[in-house]
Protein backbone atom coordinates (compact mmCIF):
# COMPACT_ATOMS: atom_id res chain seq x y z
CA UNK A 1 0.00 0.00 0.00
CA UNK A 2 1.38 3.58 -1.29
CA UNK A 3 0.51 7.14 -0.84
CA UNK A 4 1.88 10.27 -3.14
CA UNK A 5 3.07 13.00 -0.34
CA UNK A 6 2.94 16.39 -1.80
CA UNK A 7 5.12 19.37 -0.91
CA UNK A 8 4.16 22.85 0.34
CA UNK A 9 4.79 26.30 -0.14
CA UNK A 10 4.25 29.30 2.20
CA UNK A 11 2.13 32.04 1.27
CA UNK A 12 3.82 34.37 3.34
CA UNK A 13 5.39 33.78 6.73
CA UNK A 14 5.33 35.96 9.65
CA UNK A 15 7.41 35.58 13.12
CA UNK A 16 5.52 37.36 15.57
CA UNK A 17 6.97 36.29 19.06
CA UNK A 18 9.97 33.88 20.44
CA UNK A 19 7.98 31.46 22.99
CA UNK A 20 8.22 30.26 26.30
CA UNK A 21 9.14 26.13 24.70
CA UNK A 22 11.72 27.89 22.35
CA UNK A 23 9.48 27.78 19.17
CA UNK A 24 8.42 30.80 18.40
CA UNK A 25 4.88 31.64 17.59
CA UNK A 26 4.24 32.49 13.82
CA UNK A 27 1.91 33.41 11.22
CA UNK A 28 1.48 31.66 7.50
CA UNK A 29 -0.58 29.84 4.75
CA UNK A 30 0.35 26.68 4.35
CA UNK A 31 -0.49 25.66 0.16
CA UNK A 32 -0.03 22.02 -1.38
CA UNK A 33 1.85 22.03 -4.76
CA UNK A 34 2.06 19.04 -6.95
CA UNK A 35 5.90 17.79 -6.25
CA UNK A 36 5.64 14.24 -4.40
CA UNK A 37 7.28 11.92 -2.98
CA UNK A 38 5.91 8.00 -2.74
CA UNK A 39 5.67 6.41 0.86
CA UNK A 40 4.94 2.40 0.53
CA UNK A 41 4.01 0.16 4.14
CA UNK A 42 4.68 -3.67 3.17
CA UNK A 43 4.45 -6.42 5.45
CA UNK A 44 7.42 -7.67 6.71
CA UNK A 45 8.96 -10.01 9.53
CA UNK A 46 11.24 -6.77 11.20
CA UNK A 47 9.86 -2.77 11.23
CA UNK A 48 12.83 -0.85 9.17
CA UNK A 49 13.06 1.94 6.32
CA UNK A 50 14.49 1.86 3.11
CA UNK A 51 15.40 5.40 1.43
CA UNK A 52 15.76 5.93 -2.27
CA UNK A 53 15.79 8.58 -4.54
CA UNK A 54 17.04 11.76 -3.32
CA UNK A 55 19.96 11.59 -0.30
CA UNK A 56 18.63 12.76 2.79
CA UNK A 57 20.96 14.06 5.79
CA UNK A 58 20.97 10.79 8.33
CA UNK A 59 20.54 7.26 8.29
CA UNK A 60 17.41 5.69 8.23
CA UNK A 61 16.99 4.32 11.50
CA UNK A 62 16.66 7.75 12.19
CA UNK A 63 14.02 9.04 9.50
CA UNK A 64 10.58 11.06 10.47
CA UNK A 65 8.54 8.28 8.64
CA UNK A 66 9.72 5.41 11.15
CA UNK A 67 9.15 7.31 14.15
CA UNK A 68 5.88 7.99 12.95
CA UNK A 69 5.01 4.02 12.39
CA UNK A 70 6.75 3.33 15.47
CA UNK A 71 4.81 5.72 17.34
CA UNK A 72 1.52 4.21 16.22
CA UNK A 73 2.89 0.73 16.76
CA UNK A 74 3.26 1.34 20.43
CA UNK A 75 -0.09 2.37 20.61
CA UNK A 76 -2.16 -0.07 18.63
CA UNK A 77 -0.19 -3.08 18.76
CA UNK A 78 1.09 -2.98 14.82
CA UNK A 79 2.32 -5.94 13.18
CA UNK A 80 6.11 -4.86 11.59
CA UNK A 81 6.33 -2.93 8.13
CA UNK A 82 9.03 -2.36 5.89
CA UNK A 83 8.80 1.56 4.96
CA UNK A 84 10.10 2.01 1.44
CA UNK A 85 10.65 6.03 1.14
CA UNK A 86 10.76 7.16 -2.57
CA UNK A 87 12.92 10.68 -2.32
CA UNK A 88 11.91 13.26 -5.10
CA UNK A 89 10.68 16.79 -2.89
CA UNK A 90 14.22 18.49 -2.66
CA UNK A 91 15.42 18.27 0.95
CA UNK A 92 16.19 21.74 2.67
CA UNK A 93 14.25 23.54 0.82
CA UNK A 94 11.53 24.71 3.06
CA UNK A 95 9.01 22.84 0.94
CA UNK A 96 8.32 20.53 4.35
CA UNK A 97 9.33 17.12 2.20
CA UNK A 98 9.76 14.99 5.53
CA UNK A 99 6.79 16.43 7.29
CA UNK A 100 4.44 14.99 4.27
CA UNK A 101 6.13 11.82 4.60
CA UNK A 102 5.33 11.29 7.93
CA UNK A 103 1.85 12.66 7.74
CA UNK A 104 1.03 10.32 4.75
CA UNK A 105 2.35 7.76 6.59
CA UNK A 106 0.18 8.25 9.61
CA UNK A 107 -2.75 8.29 7.35
CA UNK A 108 -1.06 5.33 5.13
CA UNK A 109 -1.34 3.47 8.62
CA UNK A 110 -4.43 4.55 9.81
CA UNK A 111 -5.88 3.31 6.71
CA UNK A 112 -4.16 -0.26 6.08
CA UNK A 113 -5.09 -1.25 9.51
CA UNK A 114 -8.46 -0.24 9.66
CA UNK A 115 -7.64 2.00 12.84
CA UNK A 116 -10.51 4.88 12.55
CA UNK A 117 -8.72 7.94 13.56
CA UNK A 118 -10.38 10.71 13.34
CA UNK A 119 -8.55 14.13 11.34
CA UNK A 120 -7.98 15.64 14.73
CA UNK A 121 -6.20 12.44 16.39
CA UNK A 122 -3.93 12.00 12.94
CA UNK A 123 -3.33 15.57 13.53
CA UNK A 124 -1.99 15.13 17.30
CA UNK A 125 -0.07 12.21 16.27
CA UNK A 126 2.00 14.47 13.65
CA UNK A 127 2.13 17.53 15.95
CA UNK A 128 4.50 15.35 18.19
CA UNK A 129 6.82 15.41 14.83
CA UNK A 130 7.20 18.21 13.58
CA UNK A 131 5.37 22.12 13.78
CA UNK A 132 4.33 21.93 10.16
CA UNK A 133 3.24 18.19 10.13
CA UNK A 134 -0.03 18.28 11.01
CA UNK A 135 -1.09 20.75 7.76
CA UNK A 136 -0.55 17.17 6.00
CA UNK A 137 -3.28 15.61 7.25
CA UNK A 138 -6.17 17.50 5.85
CA UNK A 139 -3.87 19.00 3.38
CA UNK A 140 -5.59 21.80 2.06
CA UNK A 141 -4.90 25.71 1.94
CA UNK A 142 -4.71 26.90 5.43
CA UNK A 143 -4.12 29.83 7.84
CA UNK A 144 -1.80 28.62 10.18
CA UNK A 145 -0.68 29.75 13.24
CA UNK A 146 0.72 29.41 16.97
CA UNK A 147 3.58 27.21 16.30
CA UNK A 148 2.46 26.55 12.91
CA UNK A 149 0.34 23.48 13.75
CA UNK A 150 -2.96 25.24 14.32
CA UNK A 151 -5.01 25.96 11.42
CA UNK A 152 -8.21 27.49 10.11
CA UNK A 153 -9.37 26.49 6.27
CA UNK A 154 -8.82 29.10 3.86
CA UNK A 155 -10.28 29.94 0.41
CA UNK A 156 -8.04 30.08 -1.90
CA UNK A 157 -7.31 28.47 -5.48
CA UNK A 158 -4.60 29.46 -7.31
CA UNK A 159 -5.04 26.61 -10.22
CA UNK A 160 -5.68 29.51 -12.96
CA UNK A 161 -2.07 30.36 -12.50
CA UNK A 162 1.35 28.74 -13.77
CA UNK A 163 3.98 28.42 -10.31
CA UNK A 164 6.92 27.28 -11.34
CA UNK A 165 9.81 26.55 -8.27
CA UNK A 166 13.37 26.73 -8.35
CA UNK A 167 15.55 25.31 -5.95
CA UNK A 168 19.39 26.19 -5.94
CA UNK A 169 21.98 23.55 -4.72
CA UNK A 170 21.74 25.18 -1.43
CA UNK A 171 20.72 23.83 2.02
CA UNK A 172 19.28 25.90 4.52
CA UNK A 173 19.78 25.14 7.71
CA UNK A 174 16.09 25.87 9.65
CA UNK A 175 17.90 26.23 12.72
CA UNK A 176 19.95 28.37 11.88
CA UNK A 177 17.50 30.13 9.93
CA UNK A 178 15.59 30.84 13.17
CA UNK A 179 18.68 31.94 14.76
CA UNK A 180 19.03 35.10 12.81
CA UNK A 181 15.26 35.93 12.40
CA UNK A 182 14.10 38.90 13.91
CA UNK A 183 10.53 38.86 15.59
CA UNK A 184 7.73 41.45 15.72
CA UNK A 185 3.54 41.58 15.17
CA UNK A 186 2.71 42.74 12.14
CA UNK A 187 0.37 45.95 11.29
CA UNK A 188 -1.90 43.62 9.45
CA UNK A 189 -2.56 39.68 10.20
CA UNK A 190 -1.37 37.64 6.74
CA UNK A 191 -4.87 36.16 7.29
CA UNK A 192 -6.50 39.47 6.30
CA UNK A 193 -3.52 40.24 3.57
CA UNK A 194 -3.69 36.62 1.64
CA UNK A 195 -7.45 37.88 0.55
CA UNK A 196 -5.92 40.90 -1.14
CA UNK A 197 -5.50 40.34 -5.32
CA UNK A 198 -2.84 38.27 -6.13
CA UNK A 199 -1.71 41.62 -8.06
CA UNK A 200 -1.15 43.13 -4.53
CA UNK A 201 0.53 40.54 -3.24
CA UNK A 202 3.84 42.05 -4.06
CA UNK A 203 5.65 43.93 -1.23
CA UNK A 204 2.51 42.85 1.52
CA UNK A 205 2.42 39.16 1.76
CA UNK A 206 6.19 38.63 3.09
CA UNK A 207 8.43 36.07 4.37
CA UNK A 208 10.60 37.16 7.70
CA UNK A 209 13.36 34.58 6.48
CA UNK A 210 13.76 36.14 3.71
CA UNK A 211 16.03 39.28 5.43
CA UNK A 212 18.77 36.66 7.02
CA UNK A 213 18.58 33.84 4.71
CA UNK A 214 19.27 36.02 1.36
CA UNK A 215 21.60 38.43 3.75
CA UNK A 216 23.95 34.94 3.85
CA UNK A 217 23.04 33.12 0.30
CA UNK A 218 22.26 36.02 -1.68
CA UNK A 219 22.28 33.74 -4.84
CA UNK A 220 18.56 32.93 -3.24
CA UNK A 221 17.63 36.40 -3.56
CA UNK A 222 18.83 36.76 -7.56
CA UNK A 223 16.63 34.03 -8.33
CA UNK A 224 13.63 35.62 -6.53
CA UNK A 225 15.07 39.08 -8.81
CA UNK A 226 15.35 36.99 -12.01
CA UNK A 227 11.30 35.40 -11.71
CA UNK A 228 9.90 38.67 -10.61
CA UNK A 229 12.26 40.38 -14.20
CA UNK A 230 10.84 37.21 -15.86
CA UNK A 231 7.11 38.20 -15.27
CA UNK A 232 6.25 36.89 -12.48
CA UNK A 233 3.35 38.54 -10.90
CA UNK A 234 4.27 37.19 -7.14
CA UNK A 235 7.48 35.00 -5.75
CA UNK A 236 8.55 34.51 -2.74
CA UNK A 237 11.26 32.56 -0.69
CA UNK A 238 9.25 29.02 0.50
CA UNK A 239 9.44 28.66 4.37
CA UNK A 240 13.36 28.80 5.44
CA UNK A 241 14.49 28.39 1.81
CA UNK A 242 16.16 27.64 0.05
CA UNK A 243 13.35 27.27 -2.77
CA UNK A 244 11.84 30.17 -4.36
CA UNK A 245 8.04 30.01 -5.80
CA UNK A 246 6.47 32.23 -8.68
CA UNK A 247 3.04 32.67 -9.63
CA UNK A 248 2.79 33.53 -13.29
CA UNK A 249 -0.40 34.51 -15.41
CA UNK A 250 0.15 32.37 -17.82
CA UNK A 251 3.24 29.29 -18.33
CA UNK A 252 6.63 30.30 -18.90
CA UNK A 253 9.99 28.51 -19.66
CA UNK A 254 13.15 29.92 -17.50
CA UNK A 255 16.31 28.64 -19.26
CA UNK A 256 18.54 30.88 -17.89
CA UNK A 257 17.63 29.98 -14.44
CA UNK A 258 17.89 25.82 -15.60
CA UNK A 259 21.36 26.18 -16.61
CA UNK A 260 22.34 26.89 -12.40
CA UNK A 261 19.18 25.98 -10.79
CA UNK A 262 16.86 22.92 -10.71
CA UNK A 263 13.49 24.55 -12.18
CA UNK A 264 9.83 22.69 -11.29
CA UNK A 265 7.24 23.50 -13.48
CA UNK A 266 3.37 23.85 -13.10
CA UNK A 267 3.69 22.67 -9.75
Amino acid sequence: MLAFANAKINLGLLLTEKRADGYHNLQTVFYPVKLYDVVELIDADQTSCIIKGIDIPGSAEDNICLKAFKALQADFKLPNQQIVLLKNIPVGAGLGGGSADAAFLIKLVNQKFNLGLSIEQLQNYARTLGADCAFFIANKPSYAYAKGDEFEDIALDLSPYFMVLVKPAIHVSTAEAYQNVKVKQPSTSLKDLIHLPLSQWKGRILNDFEVSVFAKYPQIDEIKTKLYASGATFALMSGSGSSVFAIFEKPVLLPELEKEHKVFYNV
